[in-house]
């Protein structure tokens, strides 16, 4: 297996590692219900679950 040659000091790790912050969450709104929802994820309103703007499921329980 690949190992490296030199020891990487935590300064030159660290500064390879500035790029990975967190990142807000995209939402958006949904034009049928109003609902703001997480982008390309199913949502429950009212107890129906909803997915592009379309209801999936009537009545939706969770397991």
């Amino acid at each position: 297996m690949a190992h490296p040659k030199r020891k990487i000091s935590k300064t030159r790790r660290d500064k390879r590692r500035t790029h990975h912050g967190a990142v807000a969450k995209q939402l958006s709104l949904c034009s049928t219900t109003g609902e703001t929802h997480q982008m390309h994820r199913a949502y429950v309103v009212e107890g129906n679950l909803y997915y592009n703007n379309q209801m999936v499921v009537a009545d939706y329980q969770k397991v």
